[in-house]
Parts: structure tokens; C-alpha cells; sequence
């Protein structure tokens, strides 16, 4: 942005731009979501081992967390609409998505658990989680918060 961006033009710029971010990411925890609903009710539910329901309930839970998370911030606008509070929205917003993205991390990081656990057994599932919750990990934290500011 040019120097001659005031105070209120750079929030409400931030503010868009976080709302964006969350329409990217939100779709696909609600695809999970929604997903996640229907399990309990498919006859394979039954066959789950005690500790692939326990991983279930794991992941539905933070699923709903990231889903309650990543729609806050649209609520909290819309409840302090025209209230001159961008500033503590945007605060409020991108805590929100950051505490999203966290619980979005271990939703999926458990749903590829929960996956590979019922379909392969052995050493298999951990040589295929561990580097994929690595690649999550790198991309989604690491990399971004070791990049130093120019």
C-alpha cells in the first residue's frame, strides 16, 4: 500500500483481507463438518475400534471448534456493525482465525489418523501420517513464522 494509507483505510484493508482469507479456508471445514454429521449413522461406525471412536469424537469436536472459530469473526461484525469498532474486531478476528487454523490443524492432523488407521494397518499408517502432519505443520506454522520481517 502507498504511505498515504490512513489508520481506518489500513484496518478496514486488514479486515477485508482476513474475511477473504476465511472464505477460502471455511468451505472445506464445513465440508468436513458436514461429513463428519453423517459417520455415526453409516453401518461402519459399528466396527470402529474403541480408540478409532475416541479419535472420532477428537476429531469432530475440533472440527466444530474451527467451525465456531472461523465464523466468529462474521458474527461479531455483524453484531458490532456500525458501532466504530473496527480496531477490536479486527484484534478479535484475526485471534479467531489464528485459533481456527490451530483447531483446523489437529481436525485434519486426527482425520488422517483416523483414516489410515482403518484402512492399513502396521507401521504404514505412521510412515504416511507423520510425514503428512509435518508438511501441515512446515506450511501452515513453521514457515510463516520464521520468515523475518524485511
Amino acid at each position: 500500500m502507498s504511505g498515504t494509507e490512513t489508520e481506518k483505510e489500513r484496518v478496514d484493508r486488514e479486515l477485508i483481507e482476513l474475511l477473504n482469507e476465511l472464505r477460502v479456508a471455511l468451505p472445506g471445514v464445513q465440508v468436513l463438518f458436514a461429513f463428519l454429521l453423517t459417520i455415526p449413522f453409516s453401518s461402519r461406525y459399528g466396527v470402529l475400534s474403541e480408540a478409532q471412536r475416541t479419535l472420532y469424537v477428537v476429531v469432530f469436536v475440533a472440527t466444530f471448534v474451527a467451525t465456531v472459530l472461523m465464523t466468529a469473526p462474521t458474527a461479531y461484525h455483524r453484531l458490532r456493525f456500525r458501532q466504530g469498532d473496527k480496531p477490536a474486531l479486527l484484534r478479535s478476528a484475526n485471534r479467531f482465525a489464528i485459533a481456527g487454523i490451530v483447531s483446523l490443524a489437529v481436525a485434519l492432523s486426527c482425520a488422517a489418523w483416523l483414516v489410515l488407521d482403518v484402512v492399513q494397518d502396521g507401521p504404514f499408517v505412521w510412515l504416511a501420517l507423520l510425514p503428512s502432519i509435518g508438511l501441515l505443520v512446515w506450511c501452515w506454522f513453521v514457515l510463516p513464522l520464521s520468515r523475518k520481517s524485511e
